[in-house]
């Protein structure tokens, strides 16, 4: 049962963003201070990506684990009410971002995926982008 009356509940939910998320925010700083430049929600391409290096061919998506579904995080957690509402969110969720990823790879993108809960470390994130970012000069 919810704690919060179906008003509050509400009210916290309109809060929730979409883009410019704290996580997304953070990884685009990182980013830039590497020396990347990019676009950030890229109208026409499939799902708007969070963050564009069109130079490189490389997408990056900054996923909140909750509404993604992290596979065994805890910030993937599944609320106690409205149990039917929730599953089918989350599956439509989990759907659109594999087809997606589909649609981008099919374009010849290469694309990363940044989970909310890897971006707790700095110099791991860091290393990952590095990474990620030379694996097109190879």
């Amino acid at each position: 049962m919810d704690k919060l009356s179906p008003a509050r509940r509400s009210w916290n939910m309109s809060r929730i963003q979409s883009r410019n998320t704290k996580p997304e925010i953070l990884v685009r700083s990182m980013l830039h201070r590497l020396g990347y430049r990019f676009r950030i929600h890229m109208q026409g391409l499939p799902g708007q990506p969070d963050i564009v290096l069109r130079r490189h061919l490389a997408i990056i998506l900054v996923h909140g684990c909750f509404w993604h579904r992290h596979k065994g995080c805890k910030l993937a957690y599944t609320p106690k009410s409205r149990l039917e509402f929730w599953e089918r969110k989350f599956d439509e969720n989990i759907r659109r971002d594999e087809e997606v990823m589909r649609e981008l790879v099919k374009m010849g993108w290469r694309v990363l995926t940044i989970w909310e809960c890897q971006i707790t470390d700095p110099k791991e994130l860091q290393d990952r982008l590095i990474h990620f970012m030379k694996e097109e000069q190879e």
